[in-house]
C-alpha cells in the first residue's frame, strides 16, 4: 500500500484547508484510514480516522466539530477537510492505513510522507 499526502500550505487563523491522501496498491486488507499530525517536540498524534464499512468517523477532541474526514469508496482517496483552523493546528500531517479501525498510532502499518500545514495568527 502506497500513500501520498498533499494539500498542505500556509493559512490564517479561521481559514479552511483540505488535505488529500492518494492511495494505491493492494488495499483489500485495509479496514481503516487515518490522519495523524506531528509537531516538533511532541509525539505524533491521532487526528481522524474513517472505516471501510461505514463506521462512524473518529476524531481527536481537539479537532472535533472542525475537521471532517471522508473517502472515495473504498480507498482511492482520503480527504481531511480542516475548517476554523487555529495556530495550534500547525503541524506536519500524515495519512496512514491500517488493517483495523483504530485511533492508535501503533495500529497503522502504512504511512505516507507528511504535508506541512502552517496556521498563522
Amino acid at each position: 500500500v502506497q500513500l501520498q499526502a498533499s494539500g498542505g500550505g500556509l493559512r490564517q487563523d479561521g481559514d479552511s484547508l483540505r488535505l488529500t491522501c492518494t492511495v494505491s496498491g493492494h488495499t483489500f486488507s485495509i479496514n481503516g484510514m487515518g490522519w495523524f499530525r506531528h509537531t516538533p517536540g511532541k509525539e505524533r498524534e491521532f487526528v481522524a480516522a474513517i472505516g471501510r464499512y461505514g463506521e462512524p468517523p473518529l476524531y481527536a477532541d481537539s479537532v472535533k466539530g472542525r475537521f471532517i474526514i471522508s473517502n472515495d469508496y473504498p480507498w482511492n482517496t482520503v480527504y481531511l477537510q480542516m475548517n476554523a483552523l487555529k495556530p495550534e493546528d500547525t503541524a506536519i500531517y500524515y495519512c496512514a492505513a491500517s488493517t483495523s479501525y483504530s485511533t492508535a498510532r501503533a495500529a497503522y502499518g502504512y504511512w505516507g510522507q507528511g504535508t506541512q500545514v502552517t496556521v498563522s495568527s
